[in-house]
């Protein structure tokens, strides 16, 4: 379960953010009239977060802000939120373009709008400082927030995401793979195989995958459809394919875990280079995972960070 709260991100777009369990008293986003709710529910009344971050207080529940990965949604982190909200305050964020969040047409889709969007999630429900926990294009947002803003985060992790260049080729690969997506699907089950078993970019069947992307499909009058549009998606994509990150993964001076699945995308020597680069970095790696590390093998994702979150938030 968790609850709603809107958040006002960058060029006024509305964002949907989730926090699992009991928010803590003395919480500025509780207005004491939101129920909690399923994480996938719509058109459900939300609470309004607003106002400047919460001083700092060492009785208060340390924050913890979880980001999502391109075409994803703050309920894939529902595993990790669940043991987190045990002992902290841990929020997840459909970013624009992406769960229930909006999706005008009209906005931007840069690198600034996304790491904006983190900063004023952080600011207006008071979680600063705050633990970044982001997965690929999530962590890239993290990471270049704690590069700009390190007043607000006080640890990172970042799962699965390259700081080297993509290049041009990768773009035109994801735009051709797009366009084979048979939408719309007749079904949940048929959206399941599709991405699990029958998509040319699987090598082998993976069940997991296949749960990933029906979290991410809503039911329309002619089948199962994205709830994201294609074209933001590849908007959001060329915004950071073409450049190499290291120069503001160096400036990270936070505790910071570089965490890789063994059949991820991210090399093992490139995760240790980044690790090199940043002032305070750590590695691990998860076996029998590939890119959705968090959502594929939960409970080794959960073997992997909790040490590095309990050293960070006991300091």
């Amino acid at each position: 379960m968790a609850r709603r709260i809107d958040v006002t991100g960058a060029g006024g777009v509305r964002l949907a953010a989730w926090e699992f369990g009991d928010p803590p008293k003395g919480d500025p986003s509780d207005n004491g009239s939101e129920p909690t709710i399923p994480a996938q529910a719509a058109g459900e009344p939300t609470a309004s977060a607003g106002g400047p971050a919460a001083p700092a207080d060492p009785d208060r529940p340390t924050g913890i802000l979880l980001l999502h990965g391109l075409m994803g949604r703050a309920s894939h982190w529902a595993s990790t939120a669940r043991w987190l909200c045990e002992r902290h305050r841990a929020v997840a964020l459909d970013q624009r373009g992406h769960g229930q969040s909006e999706k005008p047409p009209q906005a931007a889709f840069t690198r600034e709008a996304y790491v904006e969007d983190a900063e004023a999630a952080l600011e207006q429900l008071g979680l600063a400082p705050a633990v970044l926990i982001g997965h690929a294009m999530g962590a890239l947002t993290a990471w270049q927030l704690a590069a700009k803003r390190p007043d607000l985060v006080s640890g990172l992790i970042i799962c699965d995401m390259r700081a080297s260049a993509l290049g041009a080729a990768s773009q035109r690969e994801w735009a051709d793979w797009f366009k084979s997506w048979p939408v719309p699907f007749a079904t949940l089950a048929d959206v399941r195989k599709w991405f699990g078993e029958d998509d040319p970019w699987v090598e082998r069947p993976n069940p997991a995958r296949g749960e990933f992307y029906a979290e991410v499909m809503h039911e329309s009058a002619d089948g199962w459809r994205p709830v994201f549009e294609l074209e933001q998606m590849l908007k959001s994509r060329e915004t950071w394919v073409y450049d190499a990150h290291w120069e503001e993964l160096a400036q990270v001076q936070c505790p910071t875990l570089v965490v890789r699945g063994l059949d991820g995308e991210l090399g093992r020597a490139e995760a240790q280079e980044m690790v090199r680069v940043l002032p305070r970095g750590e590695y691990a790696e998860v076996a029998d995972a590939g890119h959705l590390v968090h959502y594929d093998q939960p409970e080794a994702w959960r073997v992997a960070v909790e040490p590095f979150l309990d050293a960070v938030l006991t300091v």
